[in-house]
């Protein structure tokens, strides 16, 4: 039968552009060529230049077309050949699908009867992209009229391709852009940045490591007990690094069950377990540009160490099920709460990945070490929690629990000090703070001091005032040098002088005649 080649053409570009989903497109193209050439199954591949592999993306039978997502690898001399655009013809018969070296690798994977083929290599600008195959059962059922015919299609079928694939990557940003949206959203619901309270005072040696870390990309890691401000310190070195515009990624390695850690940190592909029903990326992999929080460090399962060994020293991920690795840029930060050196001697953390992480080691000082931090931190605490409960007003404190605050060991840290505050809210409501039975705390009568007068109530500036006040006259009035008073209270001179000229505290040559040295 005579084809009106000018015909067949139009038709077949209609029918390959006629849908972004590929498979329709082929669908439709084979609905046309069955009754022209003989045909059992169209195929399309493309060519990955990046792992050698070429992906079938879609078949097409009297059935409807199927998307395909399958990877077969070429051998490194079929690569060669793949990639050299002027090698091969642009058309070409098998007589016998499996002699052909290369589909015939395809022809394996999907389990063909013996099958005639006419291979469509798609070429543009230059580049071997992939093919276009129409197959036949059978041995010997195409002819060269056949192969004439087919090479019309080659032209409209890559542009097809390359509209699809451009496609689909637009809708994979998309997903990838709103999964992102979901995902941070969570993020900032959380708190994603508090204030660090006690940076000019308790934590200021913390916080010049900080500074000092920051600009750097070197692994850091945290120690310090339970409930000390890890996460607000890994917040601090991120917000003052360069990755600050990129994401900070936030994992406790403790909270995840081990059946899940790989996947949660790595992603995995679709179909790579029971209930993987699509492509998920893991933390590592949204930590691309920016930061990686591992809390719980010491957590970490065996297996997921070895793969974590792997991301500092090869820059690289694989997700669970995935066939290649993927290249990642980010910065890690980890903290523990456990001595990692005595869990190494014990065999129950790998040596090699704690050198690779405590690159920075930075110690985060208990509460009970920074004590001078606990009136910042219980004024801090209030405003917020009276904000957050609903308070019109800003609660105030007991004469005398201040003292009793300070005084307490506070073995839950900021942690438990903050909650502290939140449940003497609670429970006080508009009435003054006492931490009475809260904590642990117990009023003495005997050692109550007495309040300022008689009806009022110490405000967190009295206490401040106070504070300041007693270091000064210890001091005699001296604000700088190692017995002064800034010394005393582990301050800037400046900040404090400023402090003092807020609170209308006399210093200088105006407090000369005001404070004694005892």
């Amino acid at each position: 039968m005579k084809i009106d080649e000018n015909r067949f053409f139009r038709e077949i570009t209609l029918r390959i552009c006629s849908s972004l989903e590929i498979e329709k497109a082929l669908w439709h193209c084979f609905i046309y060529i069955k009754d022209i050439i003989p045909a059992d199954e169209l195929i399309l591949t493309v060519y990955d230049l990046e792992t050698g592999t070429l992906d079938v993306v879609a078949t097409a039978f009297d059935n409807g077309g199927i998307p395909r997502m399958d990877k077969i690898q070429m051998p490194r001399h079929l690569q060669k050949q793949l990639e050299d655009p002027v090698k091969f013809p642009r058309v070409r018969i098998s007589d016998n699908v499996y002699k052909d070296e290369i589909v015939g690798l395809v022809a394996g994977k999907y389990r063909w009867d013996d099958s005639s083929i006419i291979v469509g290599r798609l070429i543009i600008e230059g580049k071997f992209v992939g093919s276009i195959i129409v197959r036949a059962k059978g041995e010997n059922r195409y002819t060269e009229d056949d192969a004439k015919l087919w090479s019309l299609i080659n032209e409209p079928a890559a542009v097809a391709l390359a509209n699809s694939r451009r496609y689909l990557e637009l809708m994979k940003l998309k997903e990838l852009l709103a999964d992102d949206s979901r995902y941070f959203q969570k993020e900032l619901q959380r708190g994603f940045s508090e204030k660090i309270v006690g940076a000019e005072f308790g934590l200021k040696s913390v916080m010049n490591q900080v500074l000092k870390v920051a600009p750097l990309s070197s692994p850091v890691l945290l120690f310090g007990e339970t409930g000390t401000g890890k996460e607000l310190i890994a917040n601090a070195i991120h917000n003052f690094s360069p990755r600050n515009n990129g994401p900070l990624i936030k994992v406790n390695c403790g909270a995840i069950p081990d059946s899940l850690i790989d996947s949660e940190l790595f992603g995995h592909e679709k179909g790579a377990f029971t209930g993987a029903l699509f492509q998920q990326r893991g933390r590592f992999e949204r930590a691309n540009g920016g930061t990686i929080f591992l809390d719980e460090v010491c957590e970490l399962p065996h297996h997921a160490q070895v793969r974590l060994l792997r991301v500092l020293q090869e820059k690289e991920i694989e997700r669970v099920g995935g066939t290649r690795p993927i290249k990642i840029d980010l910065r890690i930060i980890s903290a523990t709460n456990k001595d990692l050196k005595s869990l190494v001697n014990e065999k129950l953390f790998r040596d090699d990945l704690y050198y690779r992480l405590c690159v920075v080691p930075i110690n985060i000082p208990p509460l009970r070490e920074r004590k001078m931090d606990i009136p910042a931190l219980i004024e801090y605490f209030m405003r917020k929690k009276a904000k957050e409960i609903g308070l019109h007003f800003m609660p105030e404190l007991v004469p005398g629990t201040l003292e009793k605050i300070v005084e307490y060991g506070w073995p839950g840290n900021v942690r438990e000090l903050s909650n502290a505050v939140e449940r003497a809210i609670i429970i006080h409501g508009d009435k003054p703070l006492c931490f009475e039975d809260i904590v642990g705390i117990q009023q003495s009568k005997e050692s109550e001091p007495a309040p300022l007068k008689e009806g009022s109530y110490l405000t967190l500036r009295n206490i401040e005032e106070m504070h300041i006040r007693q270091a000064m006259e210890k001091t005699g009035g001296k604000i700088e040098g190692p017995d002064g008073a800034a010394a005393l209270l582990d301050m800037n001179p400046g900040t404090l002088r400023s402090k003092m000229r807020k609170l209308g505290i006399p210093f200088g040559k105006a407090a000369k005649a005001t404070y004694n040295r005892t």
